[in-house]
């Protein structure tokens, strides 16, 4: 059986889900339909370094939202599949179009609908707080709750298991 690190030197698209994973699962709604969530500024960079590295990310949510969509513009995720209950034809449409492999990618998300993923791909995570339904059958679960620095930590792992991490804080030590 392979160790976590050792699917991690594979990966070489992230792919994430957005409720639940990069916000605390938390949605704020507010008068004339306004729409609040909060992104932890620490997944932000961590997206932002593995993309550095030459990892893709994509996002596949099962809602749409702008808010959502000026989040991943701001971090530049080229791959965003917004609105997609269910998940798998966006996932296959996406490993179609960037000519990739399931053991190639690692897949982050917190509830049902995100098993189909979570059983296919190379590197399966979810955070602490997703029901024991979906912890039974992931890889990894973060130390980092949801919204609070999880993909960050798995960035990380990603980067240090391809051994791009220290070059990657190296950069900012110039």
């Amino acid at each position: 059986m392979q160790t976590i690190i050792e699917k991690a030197k594979t990966i070489r698209l992230l792919v994430l889900d957005v409720d639940g994973i990069l916000t605390t699962g938390r949605i704020y709604y507010g008068s004339n339909a306004f729409e609040m969530r909060g992104f932890h500024i620490h997944d932000g960079l961590g997206i932002k370094l593995i993309q550095k590295t030459g990892v893709m990310v994509a996002i596949i949510s099962g809602k749409h939202s702008d808010i959502v969509a000026k989040r991943l513009h701001d971090l530049d995720v080229q791959h965003v599949y917004l609105g997609h209950e269910i998940k798998l034809p966006a996932y296959e449409d996406l490993k179609h179009k960037l000519q990739i492999k399931d053991h190639e990618i690692a897949y982050m998300g917190d509830d049902l609908p995100d098993l189909p993923l979570l059983r296919r791909v190379g590197l399966s995570i979810t955070v602490p707080q997703a029901p024991a339904s979906i912890k039974q059958y992931v890889d990894l679960i973060t130390k980092k709750k949801a919204g609070k620095g999880a993909v960050r930590e798995v960035c990380e792992l990603i980067m240090q298991a391809q051994d791009q991490y220290q070059s990657v804080i190296q950069s900012y030590l110039k």
